[in-house]
């Protein structure tokens, strides 16, 4: 596919879904393994057998494999995550064009170093809940243009936490957006600030 093909190509239109609780299941399923993968050292023939169990898995899924839009990953507003492995367990706690409020936590699957959760991880988390935001604000099909994020305390796993975010201001199709996230006790754990930019109809 040439540059010029990849301009011609709209931007797919997703919409949410209601999964029910089988895939509900199985995300919770694939975080649990998540961080037991990268928190246990079985002996050599465990990996090999646990290898053996995974690929024949992926080799059931495989032929049930659908178009971005249709596969339900990624759309589940009501699970962790959207219900997509990728994101963090987190889930919003509202939704709207005054902002959106996100509530959840990190695990040993998101660890850096020292129980403390990676610092790459914090900006997928906020590049996520920059997508929200805009979509709750009805500018959906924008993407990243920058994104900054400040630390201000180590951001620990298995702790609750919660994110507030909101566009800050809007010039055309630019959105500044900001969000902060906290401890229970109410400590700023890092900021972030951003630009979204909408798409024109062309563009993918």
């Amino acid at each position: 596919m040439t540059d010029t093909d990849q301009q011609s190509t709209p931007f797919p239109e997703i919409k949410p879904v209601d999964t029910g609780p089988e895939l509900g299941r199985f995300m919770t399923a694939m975080r649990r393994l998540q961080d037991v993968v990268v928190s246990t050292d079985p002996d050599q023939d465990l990996w090999a057998d646990a290898a053996g169990q995974i690929e024949e898995l992926c080799a059931r899924l495989e032929v049930h494999r659908a178009p971005q839009g249709v596969a339900p990953a990624g759309r589940g507003p009501h699970l962790p995550g959207l219900g997509h492995p990728l994101m963090p367990p987190w889930t919003m706690t509202e939704f709207g064009p005054d902002g959106v409020v996100m509530e959840g936590h990190f695990s040993r699957f998101h660890v850096g170093g020292n129980n403390a959760v990676h610092g790459g991880v914090i900006p997928l988390f906020y590049d996520w809940h920059f997508g929200m935001i805009v979509s709750a604000a009805d500018r959906a099909n924008s993407r990243t243009a920058y994104l900054h994020v400040d630390y201000r305390k180590i951001t620990p796993i298995d702790q609750p936490l919660v994110s507030h975010g909101r566009i800050h201001s809007i010039e055309g199709r630019k959105a500044f957006v900001t969000a902060t996230m906290t401890d229970s006790d109410g400590n700023v754990l890092s900021e972030a600030n951003g630009l979204m930019l909408r798409l024109l109809p062309h563009q993918p």
